[in-house]
């Protein structure tokens, strides 16, 4: 059964179908921050997830009128999105930036509860920073966008066994690493 808001976004598309310069820009709005946050979370690099998110919902705008339906505009949106990290990833020649250079230069005081916070998220950043784009990819789309292992398999166009098995290796690969972190802290 299909939710209120996937018949609304679906029905905002079909407007953006039709030109409709409005319902672009609550489109635009509505996924801005979603993409955001998986953007920076599979490409680690800033000055690429404004232009990516640009460039995805460009393809949105110019392709509006090719979605069947056959699946969430969610996950088309986000299928086009990944894809284009795709290619800008392997396009790149240079290293990203580390989640350490991004934070260099914030010496402002925190209590110890908050620093321990900061340096827990920093942990799981590295830790998810250092697998594989498939297993990070696949995993951002689980834990932080909740969706379906059948939507994450259309966006990464794959099976979704193939999904279930990058989500397995993503788990215990960051089991591993979070723990060897962790202890190193202690």
């Amino acid at each position: 059964m299909r939710d209120r808001q996937t018949d609304g976004e679906a029905e905002l598309l079909g407007r953006v179908a039709a030109a409709d310069r409005r319902a672009f820009e609550c489109l635009y709005r509505a996924y801005f921050p979603r993409l955001t946050r998986f953007l920076h979370r599979m490409t680690r690099s800033v000055p690429l997830i404004e232009e990516l998110v640009n460039d995805t919902m460009l393809v949105v705008w110019q392709k509006a009128g090719s979605y069947d339906g056959s699946c969430k505009v969610s996950t088309w949106v986000f299928a086009i999105a990944y894809r284009k990290a795709c290619k800008a990833l392997h396009g790149l020649d240079e290293p990203l930036e580390s989640i350490e250079e991004a934070r260099e230069g914030d010496a402002s005081w925190q209590p110890d509860w908050q620093f321990e916070q900061l340096s827990l998220g920093h942990a799981v950043d590295a830790a998810l920073a250092a697998l594989p784009l498939e297993q990070r990819a696949a995993f951002q789309l689980s834990f932080y966008h909740d969706m379906a292992y059948a939507e994450i398999a259309d966006i990464m166009e794959c099976p979704v066994n193939t999904v279930k098995t990058r989500l397995f290796h993503a788990r215990r690969r960051l089991a591993v690493l979070l723990g060897r972190q962790l202890e190193g802290r202690t």
